[in-house]
């Protein structure tokens, strides 16, 4: 057999070095993964990080991935987990390209020669239906570039992530459904735990983050006892504290998680549960929201085990420190949160001391009838996210956790022209570097030098959070502790420390759940404003 010219071996060595050079081998525990370079960090794409939650698994918690053999391909994403068609006009529609029952992937960016360096996992939002880690405005390169390890996961959604129904509780040893895509989350964790070391990352140095329905799962998991010791920060985004269904029980007005669970089943036209589960992933995913059915955790006594309010109020979350806040224009791009407007001041008025009484006057002199549409826009903002932010780094603080309270109310002109200023996650491309990747209806960004600096203060302060559990930013104002000061960063032009955000408005909130936890009948989320049932008597609330 010849030899090849020497000159020709010179070269294919040298095209090997520079495929293996961009293409790093990580030998984790889970097996043997191919990345890639980019932007200066190594990327892991659609890793397993559970066994495929399909047949006989459907609904059932995750079990933790094989073990791969050989070397796996880590240059793409996994399928996202199935959702529905998103909602025509949404600013946030960004359908993922391929979508499947097997779905169970997370994704790693990694600084180069990374070492034990911090780890921060994302959980995307979606409202429990949709979204993907692999949305491009997800991209964790330019975090990483910063000093810290990013993972993003999927997890289950809709009602294949959430269903409970008294046949999944039987054959279940905990005697309890519902939950599986909270479960994801805390497996992914799990995997973390097991894996992180190999991508560069400390299983020990560990922060879980979310926005919107992100952040409601970050909510989950300082609740969950299941979830303990698996990160050691929070980072919640636009996060709500609702009234949560239990899963036998009628309480604060929310229906048993079984019963409706068993409606769905019913309107599926499903026997049994052999048959649910024979039923096709994509048509259940489709059909579940016209029946009126919406995802949410469920308070089970062993996943969940109390309502999130009174998880906190017993100081039973996990203590670790917290980056939380929201944004002042929340419901300007989710407006199906918002009830009409009046037809007059006085008809609002009306309405207003009709359904809070006492509190009637507290209220309008945060929502005042003289700026309708402004008033009607920021009644369900706080009431669903500043409330909770406040309510989060208040029970944190009392934990004797640090707590850094944000409000976010940057604009910038394509967003401020279109009535969108600080819109519901505006903040994100910001966070990841991704102005140029986000949704096609999203308003287009324009990185000036000006924008560019202020996405490098957020950036940094996120990192350094992640990093040492305090945000600071190179040439930016410090951030202190909410503490006693109620200290929070004004995320405005530019970062501005003040303190003791919206007077009145926590206090209001505070009250108005006082009252109905004491019925007992009514939730505290979506009943706000004209549209909320008259509040309950309460001895001694105030």
């Amino acid at each position: 057999m010849s030899r090849l010219p020497k000159s020709v071996a010179l070269y294919l060595l040298a095209a090997f070095s520079i495929h293996a050079a961009d293409s790093p081998l990580v030998h984790s525990p889970a097996g043997t993964a191919r990345g890639a370079i980019e932007s200066g960090v190594r990327a892991f794409r659609g890793l397993p990080y559970a066994a495929p939650p399909v047949g006989p698994m459907r609904w059932k918690p995750p079990a933790p991935a094989p073990v791969w053999t050989g070397v796996r391909d880590a240059a793409k994403f996994g399928a996202a987990c199935f959702q529905p068609k998103p909602r025509a006009g949404s600013i946030y529609a960004d359908p993922p390209a391929e979508m499947s029952e097997d779905c169970l992937f997370l994704n790693i960016w990694t600084p180069q020669g990374a070492k034990n360096v911090p780890v921060m996992v994302w959980i995307h939002g979606g409202s429990l239906t949709g979204g993907a880690s692999s949305e491009t405005m997800y991209d964790g390169a330019a975090l990483a570039k910063r000093g810290i390890v990013v993972v993003s996961i999927n997890y289950r959604l809709g009602a294949l992530g959430y269903l409970a129904l008294p046949a999944l509780s039987a054959e279940s040893p905990d005697h309890v459904s519902g939950n599986y895509g909270l479960l994801d989350q805390i497996e992914a964790l799990r995997w973390v735990k097991r894996n992180i070391a190999a991508f560069g990352g400390d299983s020990n140095h560990v922060t879980v983050a979310g926005e919107s329905a992100g952040g409601l799962s970050v909510l989950y998991l300082l609740a969950s006892p299941l979830a303990r010791g698996l990160f050691h920060r929070a980072i919640l985004e636009s996060s709500y504290m609702i009234s949560t269904a239990e899963l036998r029980e009628k309480r604060f007005g929310e229906e048993p998680a079984e019963s409706s669970g068993a409606q769905l089943a019913a309107r599926l036209k499903a026997r049994d549960l052999a048959s649910l589960r024979a039923m096709d992933a994509d048509a259940i995913t489709e059909q579940a929201p016209l029946t009126g059915y919406l995802p949410f955790g469920t308070i089970d006594g062993h996943v969940l085990t109390r309502q999130l309010v009174e998880v906190f109020d017993r100081g039973e979350q996990a203590h670790v420190p917290v980056l939380v806040g929201f944004n002042s224009g929340e419901i300007r791009s989710l407006r199906f949160l918002a009830p009409p407007i009046p037809a007059s001041e006085a008809a609002y008025t009306a309405a207003i001391r009709e359904r809070y009484g006492p509190l009637a006057d507290a209220w309008l002199r945060l929502y005042p009838a003289s700026n309708l549409t402004e008033s009607i826009l920021a009644a369900p903002r706080d009431a669903l996210y500043g409330w909770t932010a406040e309510r989060v780094a208040t029970k944190q603080t009392a934990a004797g956790q640090s707590a850094f309270l944000y409000l976010f109310d940057h604009g910038f002109p394509a967003a401020d022209a279109a009535g969108l200023h600080a819109f519901h996650a505006s903040e994100l491309p910001y966070i990841f570097g991704t102005a140029d990747r986000t949704p096609h209806a999203w308003p287009k960004m324009e990185m000036t030098p000006a924008e560019n600096r202020f996405a490098a203060a957020i950036r940094d302060y996120w990192v350094s959070f992640v990093r040492t559990g305090a945000p600071s930013a190179q040439g930016e104002p410090p951030w202190q502790p909410f503490g006693s000061s109620r200290a929070y960063m004004n995320l405005g032009d530019v970062p501005r420390p003040r303190a003791n955000p919206m007077p009145g408005m926590y206090e209001l909130y505070e009250e108005v759940l006082c009252r109905r936890r004491a019925e007992g009948k009514t939730p505290w989320n979506w009943n706000i404003g004209i549209v909320s049932p008259p509040l309950p008597e309460a001895a001694g609330c105030r």
